[in-house]
């Protein structure tokens, strides 16, 4: 089984929204064959926390225009490592530093990755490596 036409979908809108706020290190795995409560999930990094913030804002805005509600967010409050569960896709934005030690890419490298536009690659966060090393 692979993520659905959807979920890919809603990945490439949330990862747009992630790099127009200068989200860095945007990656995508299709975790369709390991989990059975998601297809996809998204990983942007932060520099600090008002930054986390604003790329979650304009994540949920644009999922918000192509009709996709959130079923749970967690951590926005402190805006260190936020989670919005859109039940197709699940979407983590943290900062740097949380991203560096937690390091989900390494948990999840073994599922597909999903190809996400050229343009919101963006600059890899500083300690994470480069997008190419996932």
């Amino acid at each position: 089984m692979t993520a659905t036409d959807h979920a890919v979908g809603l990945i490439r809108i949330a990862a747009r929204a992630a790099s127009d706020k200068l989200a860095t290190d945007l990656v995508a795995f299709d975790v369709s064959e390991q989990l059975a409560i998601t297809d996809a999930f998204l990983l942007a990094t932060g520099a600090n926390d008002r930054q986390v913030r604003a790329i979650v804002e304009e994540i949920e805005d644009k999922l918000r225009e192509a009709d996709a509600k959130p079923i749970r967010r967690e951590g926005r409050t402190d805006g260190r490592w936020v989670l919005l569960d859109y039940g197709d896709i699940v979407v983590h934005v943290q900062h740097s530093e949380e991203r560096e030690y937690y390091a989900l890419e390494r948990l999840w490298r073994d599922c597909p990755a999903i190809e996400l536009p050229a343009e919101v690659h963006g600059p890899p966060a500083p300690g994470t490596g480069t997008t190419d090393d996932v």
